[in-house]
């Protein structure tokens, strides 16, 4: 008997998390509808039957998927530790995370571009979302309050559309950059124009924040 299989028989766990990373890959390369089980379970070095059980049916595969994704952006958000800078400093440093986790994990946007057709109808069934987002929205807007407090940021900064703009428009340049690429005969994912549009939507965030 192969002694992989035997390993992962005994490791539940592990045998989870190779299924959820291939899901990841899965879903983000070819969306929702794209995306074949057999694939998921072949990369993930698991059997159907093994998929099905821990995660029930593929719409429940993909939600799992989603949940893991925002769990890791919001878990590398707390790793900032932004409570501990200065608010404008803090907001920045909020800028430059957002646009570099967007760059370095396309899988994250392929995923919310997926959901986005089917409407959210996943998310709209998970307990774990909305969770794992309202610590980050209130720890944000105790920075917001903390900065009108010093005079630093303008008063009644709603902290959820502060962040929708931030992800709004870092999610906008990746999203379109082969498009906007070709349009503006520039390589918009040379280090150089990554750079300069990363300074400039910093920018133009802390420049709606100033009094």
């Amino acid at each position: 008997m192969d002694k992989t299989v035997v390993k992962r028989k005994r490791d539940p766990v592990q045998t989870k998390q190779s299924i959820l990373d291939a899901a990841i890959s899965e879903f983000s390369r070819y969306g929702l509808g794209g995306a074949r089980v057999d694939r998921i379970a072949e990369r993930a070095g698991a059997n159907k039957r093994l998929l099905y059980h821990y995660f029930g049916n593929k719409d429940d595969l993909f939600l799992a998927a989603l949940e893991a994704a925002y769990a890791d952006i919001r878990n590398a958000e707390l790793k900032l530790d932004l409570e501990a800078l200065d608010p404008i400093e803090s907001i920045r440093r909020l800028v430059v995370f957002t646009f570099d986790y967007f760059d370095e994990n396309p899988h994250f946007l392929a995923l919310l571009n997926s959901e986005n057709l089917h409407r959210a109808e996943h998310l709209a069934r998970s307990d774990a979302v909305e969770s794992m987002h309202s610590p980050f929205v209130e720890m944000l807007r105790r920075i917001l309050k903390e900065g009108e407090k010093k005079g630093m940021i303008r008063p009644d900064v709603d902290p959820v559309q502060l962040y929708m703009s931030i992800a709004g428009i870092s999610y906008f340049y990746f999203s379109n950059i082969h498009t906007l690429s070709a349009i503006f005969a520039r390589d918009l994912k040379a280090p150089g124009p990554l750079a300069e549009r990363r300074d400039h939507v910093v920018d133009v965030i802390i420049g709606y924040l100033r009094p």
